[in-house]
């Protein structure tokens, strides 16, 4: 004996009952299980109402589910599986269909995302090759992306073939060591990555002919032509030392006017034309250190005796001059020199006349800082 739901009414009941209490309907005998669902129905049905099972016309089987002591009813609603097996391999059949369909559909989803960031990749690296000059990258993308659009392999080939041309001039134009055919190179292509190497091999160029000349026209060629070059530092530097070294015409003017206005004011007794010519404190004054102007004035009144009524220096033009720098481009002259005197007096027979050497020395100021003379014949 089993107890079984009533198709009809659904009150628990055995299937050995002749009718349900309920509601009457003939049990014993009249109602069959669904072997696919278990559903119990009556057998004059034909079929399950629950899965349209076909019946088989066979009576009920009992089953052996008893209800244990104190258990007066299953739980409301309650039905019996007669093959759970099967049953369990349908539910383990339908899972393993919706993991198959997740795990498409995931692998869409990435495959979607990889190609659209592939995509994007290209194309961001397709428009940076397109502006390089360096053909490297070009050859970098087209190894990477061999699936690339035709029209953008081709573009890139185009300008690889391109760069590859201009490089193979560039090798040409840096043996050659030529600076004309290295400019050519930069007009013919302003926008090459070699055009700076090739103006640094004119800077190079220009420097190797201005060291070998070392002239202050060679120095300030190169700092016009090159106002950023290399060699900037190293020209301003040759300058200087030139200037360090070398006496130029205006400076020769300058030390000239100096002691002709110096000599000039002795001959005509000029005070304020002397002193003009001096510092105010001579290192050394006819072998007087720290000589004053006072100094000065007094040499000239001393040089004109009584009898002397007419003096005169004549400077000889014989210049040596070299310059030491004393300060950033002040320069201190030491000058060398010739000078005649003729000396008329009030007896003419007493007419004299003298040569002197004058070692003298000129500050940045244009001013007479050291003055000796000694008497070479008379």
């Amino acid at each position: 004996m089993a107890i079984i739901k009533c198709p009809e009414c659904g009150h628990q009941i055995s299937d050995k009952a002749p009718t349900c209490p309920s509601c009457g309907i003939e049990i014993a005998g009249k109602v069959v299980r669904c072997p696919e669902c278990g559903e119990v129905y009556l057998k004059g049905e034909g079929k399950c109402p629950k899965c349209k099972h076909t019946n088989d016309g066979k009576p009920l089987k009992a089953r052996a589910m008893v209800l244990e002591e104190g258990d007066s009813q299953e739980p409301s609603g309650a039905s019996e599986n007669p093959n759970p097996q099967k049953q369990h391999k349908r539910n383990r059949h339908i899972t393993l269909k919706i993991s198959l369909a997740i795990a498409l559909l995931a692998c869409g989803i990435c495959f979607y995302l990889y190609r659209n960031a592939r995509e994007k990749e290209e194309i961001e690296r397709y428009e940076y090759a397109m502006k390089s000059k360096d053909i490297t990258v070009l050859e970098t993308y087209l190894a990477q992306f061999g699936d690339a659009p035709k029209a953008h392999r081709d573009s890139i080939l185009a300008h690889l073939n391109i760069l590859k041309a201009t490089d193979e001039e560039w090798v040409s134009a840096s043996a050659s060591r030529s600076k004309s055919v290295l400019k050519r190179y930069i007009d013919t292509h302003p926008e090459s990555i070699h055009v700076a190497d090739a103006k640094r091999m004119i800077d190079s160029i220009d420097w190797a002919f201005t060291i070998e000349t070392k002239t202050i026209e060679a120095y300030k060629a190169y700092l016009e032509e090159h106002p950023y070059g290399e060699h900037v530092d190293e020209a301003n530097n040759g300058i200087k030392d030139i200037n360090t070294q070398t006496v130029t015409t205006e400076e020769r003017t300058m030390i000239s006017g100096v002691f002709r206005k110096f000599f000039q004011s002795i001959n005509s007794k000029n005070e304020d034309g002397l002193l003009s010519t001096v510092n105010d404190v001579m290192t050394s004054f006819l072998g007087k250190d720290d000589a004053s102007k006072s100094d000065v004035l007094s040499f000239m009144k001393k040089i004109y005796k009584e009898d002397i009524t007419n003096m005169n220096f004549y400077i000889l033009n014989d210049y040596k001059i070299s310059k030491k720098e004393v300060g950033d481009e002040q320069y201190e002259y030491t000058v060398t020199f010739s000078t005649e005197q003729k000396i008329e007096r009030t007896d003419p027979s007493q007419e004299t006349y003298a040569k002197y050497r004058i070692n003298a020395k000129v500050n940045p100021d244009g001013k007479i800082a050291q003055f000796n003379m000694t008497k070479l014949s008379e």
